[in-house]
This record gives structure tokens, C-alpha cells and sequence, in this order.
């Protein structure tokens, strides 16, 4: 009990972390103190944190994670702020340092020096001499992975067993990885001052991030003597052969890809190279990798329905 008590504050504490981090980098970036006030959205995630500790012994629900949605609350709205703010000046940026090498990671981290004669960097020296593309794309970066190992470190909620745990967090590195992909080759062709453009990605980004809260594409509809909040009770009237109760899983993948990431991808990337008018190979390729995966969700679903056989109803 203890141990799972520590894990859902050590996890819910990283939450904060990292967006206090983005808070602070947002504050540097942009010069005002009225950036601090984005630490109110902080609020939500620590009420939920000491009512989750004190009716749930932390557990997590089975269909969907509060944590994990308030963290996002908590640090998108830093990130919209460093990507508009770093595509309106990254014209006039000075010379800073990327991440291209040992050399420079060494020079602008804090551990600074040779072995035995370490120096401390000052925040403010970790702020200026890093490019602001390469702090964005950590920030980026450190989010997703804080996710898997939020959800892995969170308690387990009830009806979630180890197995599916597995399953979801696998899922979970596929879509990271596919998450940030998109927002670092999209932004990246963003050219010149394009705010239509960054707000459509950033939006499709924000979309695409509230898959992680959910857990709709691994929890089956087991049925259950008992439902507690947050869960989705067995809604077949006690009928446990219809279509969606017997392939809630796949169907819920298939929902995932066409609505909140690979449909979203496609239509930004298509919209991007017609309207926009930006050509380049790996663009092409991953439009085409989005085609096919929301064809064959397509083609995926139509194989379940057409395989689906209803059950006969018995004649008493």
C-alpha cells in the first residue's frame, strides 16, 4: 500500500516538475511575470492528487486517467506559447548552441567541467545558450516519455490487469513516436511568419495528445457485479455477443486512428502540400503512411462487420 501510495505522488510530483520547467522557460522567452500565472492550472492536478490518495489509495480508473489529462492541461499551453513565440522570432535568433554533439551537451548542462572539478551552470546560462528549437523539442520529448512512465508508475485501477497494462504502454511508445514525428517534421516546414499554419498543427497536436488519458483501445468490456466511478459499465443488457462488446478493442483502435491521430495527420499533411504548396520526400512519405494506415483501419472494420454473425435468439 505504501508503495503504491509513493508511486502516485512520485509520478503526479514529475507532473508538476515538468510543467513548472515549461512554465519557466515560457517566463524566459517571454520577459513577463504575468507568465506565472500559468502555474494556476497547477490547481487541478494537486486537488486531484489528495482526493485520489484519500477515496482511492491512488489507484487510477479503469477507462480513463485524471492525472495524466490535468498534466496535459497543466503544460500545453507553455508549449503553444515557446512554438508561436519561436516561430515569430526564429528569424533574429542569435547563435546558440544545438545538440549536435557531445561537446555541446557537456557545455550547456549543468554538470559543466572535467571529472572532479564540476561547475554548476546557472538556469539562466542553460536558457540563453541553448537554441529554442532544440528546448522545444526536448520539452517535447521529455512529455512523452513522462506519459508512458506516468502511466506505467500510476497504480493500477480496478479491472485493468497486467497484461493489458503491457498492451497499453506499448501502444503508448508507438503513438509518442508518431506524435512527435509529426510536430517536429511539420513545424519544420513551416516557412517564414505562417501562424495559420502553426495553429492548425499545434491544434491537431492538442487533439492528438488526448488519446493518452484514455484506455478504450485495451480495456475490454469485461462485465462487471460492481462499476465504480470513472468506469464505463457493461451497457449490453446483460447480451455479451454484440458487435461492439466483442470487438471493443479493435474498434476502439480503429476509432483512435481515424479520428484522433492518423485521419487528423493526413489531413494537415495533405493541406500542407496542396495549399501551402510544400514539397519534400519525407512529406510525401509519411502522407502516404497515414493514407495507409487509415485505409487499412478502414478496410480492418469492415472485415469485423462483415464477419460478425449476431447470435440466434432461442425460442422458449
Amino acid at each position: 500500500m505504501l508503495f503504491k501510495l509513493a508511486c502516485a505522488i512520485t509520478t503526479r510530483c514529475l507532473f508538476l516538475l515538468v510543467a513548472l520547467v515549461g512554465i519557466c522557460r515560457v517566463r524566459w522567452v517571454k520577459g513577463d511575470n504575468w507568465c506565472w500565472l500559468l502555474t494556476v492550472l497547477f490547481l487541478p492536478l494537486l486537488i486531484e492528487m489528495i482526493v485520489t490518495l484519500k477515496t482511492r489509495q491512488g489507484r487510477d480508473y479503469k477507462w480513463f486517467s485524471p492525472a495524466i489529462l490535468l498534466f496535459l492541461i497543466s503544460i500545453i499551453p507553455s508549449m503553444w506559447i515557446l512554438e508561436l513565440h519561436h516561430q515569430q522570432t526564429k528569424s533574429s535568433d542569435l547563435q546558440c548552441k544545438k545538440l549536435d554533439s557531445w561537446e555541446n551537451v557537456r557545455s550547456v548542462t549543468f554538470l559543466n567541467g572535467t571529472v572532479g572539478n564540476l561547475t554548476l551552470k546557472s538556469f539562466d546560462g542553460l536558457f540563453s545558450t541553448l537554441c529554442p528549437n532544440d528546448w522545444i523539442l526536448a520539452l517535447h520529448q521529455v512529455i512523452l516519455i513522462l506519459l508512458i512512465l506516468g502511466k506505467w508508475l500510476l497504480p493500477i485501477g480496478g479491472g485493468i490487469t497486467r497484461d493489458e497494462l503491457s498492451q497499453l504502454l506499448l501502444i503508448f511508445v508507438g503513438t509518442a513516436a508518431d506524435i512527435l514525428e509529426f510536430t517536429s517534421e511539420t513545424l519544420s516546414d513551416v516557412k517564414g511568419n505562417n501562424p495559420q499554419l502553426v495553429f492548425i498543427i499545434l491544434a491537431v497536436w492538442t487533439w492528438s495528445m488526448l488519446q493518452f488519458p484514455l484506455h478504450l483501445a485495451v480495456v475490454t468490456s469485461r462485465p462487471n457485479t460492481t462499476s465504480e466511478v470513472g468506469e464505463a459499465p457493461d451497457c449490453s443488457g446483460g447480451h455479451g455477443n454484440t458487435l461492439f462488446v466483442r470487438h471493443s478493442t479493435d474498434i476502439w483502435n480503429v476509432t483512435e486512428s481515424l479520428l484522433i491521430q492518423d485521419g487528423p495527420f493526413l489531413v494537415v499533411r495533405v493541406t500542407v502540400l496542396m495549399y501551402f504548396d510544400i514539397f519534400h520526400q519525407m512529406l510525401v512519405f509519411f502522407t502516404i503512411k497515414n493514407l495507409l494506415v487509415v485505409v487499412l483501419s478502414l478496410y480492418r472494420f469492415v472485415v469485423i462487420c462483415r464477419d460478425y454473425r449476431p447470435p440466434s435468439s432461442s425460442i422458449p
